[in-house]
C-alpha cells in the first residue's frame, strides 16, 4: 500500500511517499480502507509529531474510512462500516485504529468532513466541556481563531451558549468567522488584546481562553481572564515555549491553568474523551448544528502541496486530504 511518513529535517518537518504491506488488525484493532485525512498543524511543527534528530514515523492522525477488517474481540462493527476516528498513519491507503476510538460516521457527513472532526472536536471537548466547563452565557477567547481547532471551538463554544472573541491577524478570517457567530474579532497577531477583551467584556474578562499560539501571548492571555477564569494551552505555533507568568493574577483571580495533550495519556484515558464526545458534541454534528469546516481537499498524490498550504496560513477551518472515492 501507499503511505506517508513525516521525518525531522533542518528544524522542520518534511513528508515521504513510501510502500509498504498493509498492517494487519490486532485485538481490540480494526483496519480501515482509508477515505480521507484531516491535516493537523502539530504535525508540522518538530517536538509535535516527530522528535529532532529522531526516525520518520506514519504520518497523519485522523481520518474516515470503511472497515476492511476486524481484530479479535471487536463486535461493535462489521465489515463495510462507515468509521471515522483518531488513528495513527492516516494519509496512507489503509490505517489501523484502536476500536475504542472508531466512531460510527454521522450520514449528513461527507469522507472530507467526518476526517476533519475527530482529533480536532476532541481536543475542543477536552478545552471547552471536560476540564473548561464553559457554560452558557460565559465569556470564550480563542487567540488564533482561523485555525481549525479555532473554529471548531467557535462553533463548539456558540452551540454551548456562549458568547466568543477570536484573535487573528486577517480582517478578512475575522469576517468569514463572523457569519459564523463570532461575536467580538480583534485584529492581531501580537500579544495586545487584553484592551479588547476587557472592554468587550464590560471589564469582567474571559472565563475561558483557548491559546492556539503559544508562549508569544501567553501572558496578555492571563491578564485577559476573568475572575475564576479558566485556561487552555493547546499549542505553541509560535514556537515559544517560555512566558513571564502574573502570579498575582493566579492567585488573587483564582485561575485555573490546563494543558491538553494526549501524548501522555493511556488508552483507556483516550477513550474516555471519545466516549465524552460522542455524548456532547456527535449528536450536534449528526444533526446539523455544528457542521465542520472544511477549507480545502487535495488529492492523495498532493499531501506536500497540502502542508504548504497549512504552512501559509491561508485556510480558515480544516484542510482535507481525500485518499479514496
Amino acid at each position: 500500500m501507499k503511505s506517508y511518513w513525516i521525518r525531522p529535517d533542518s528544524g522542520k518537518t518534511v513528508v515521504e511517499l513510501r510502500d509498504a504491506p498493509a498492517p494487519e488488525p490486532g485485538p481490540g484493532q480494526i483496519l480501515l480502507r482509508m477515505h480521507a485525512a484531516g491535516l493537523n498543524r502539530g504535525e508540522l511543527i518538530v517536538g509535535h509529531a516527530v522528535k529532532a534528530g529522531g526516525p520518520a514515523k506514519a504520518a497523519g492522525g485522523e481520518g474516515a474510512g470503511e472497515v476492511a477488517k476486524l481484530g479479535q474481540g471487536v463486535t461493535a462493527f462489521k465489515t463495510g462500516d462507515r468509521v471515522m476516528g483518531r488513528c495513527s498513519g492516516a494519509f496512507a491507503e489503509y490505517s489501523l485504529i484502536d476500536a475504542r476510538e472508531a466512531l460510527a460516521m454521522p450520514k449528513n457527513l461527507s469522507w472530507e468532513e467526518a476526517a476533519c472532526i475527530p482529533l480536532t472536536f476532541m481536543v475542543v471537548h477536552d478545552m471547552l466541556i471536560a476540564q473548561g466547563r464553559l457554560k452558557a452565557g460565559e465569556w470564550l477567547l480563542v487567540t488564533g481563531i482561523s485555525a481549525g481547532v479555532g473554529v471548531a471551538a467557535l462553533q463548539t463554544g456558540k452551540a454551548l451558549g456562549a458568547k466568543v472573541i477570536g484573535t487573528s491577524g486577517s480582517d478578512e478570517k475575522l469576517a468569514r468567522l463572523k457569519s459564523m457567530g463570532l461575536d467580538v474579532g480583534i485584529r492581531t497577531r501580537s500579544g495586545d488584546f487584553a484592551d479588547a477583551v476587557m472592554k468587550a467584556t464590560e471589564g469582567k474578562g474571559a472565563n475561558l481562553v483557548v491559546n492556539n499560539v503559544g508562549g508569544s501571548v501567553f501572558a496578555e492571555t492571563i491578564r485577559a481572564l476573568a475572575y475564576e477564569g479558566r485556561h487552555a494551552t493547546v499549542g505553541y505555533v509560535d514556537g515559544v515555549l517560555e512566558s513571564e507568568i502574573d502570579i498575582e493574577a493566579l492567585h488573587t483571580k483564582r485561575l485555573t491553568l490546563f494543558g491538553v495533550s494526549n501524548r501522555l495519556r493511556t488508552a483507556e484515558q483516550r477513550a474516555v474523551t471519545v466516549r465524552g464526545f460522542a455524548a456532547d458534541i456527535l449528536p450536534l454534528i449528526a444533526a446539523g448544528k455544528i457542521k465542520p469546516l472544511v477549507d480545502r481537499v487535495f488529492p492523495f498524490a498532493e499531501l506536500p502541496a497540502a502542508k504548504a498550504y497549512m504552512e501559509s496560513n491561508a485556510q480558515v477551518g480544516k484542510i482535507a486530504v481525500r485518499i479514496a472515492g
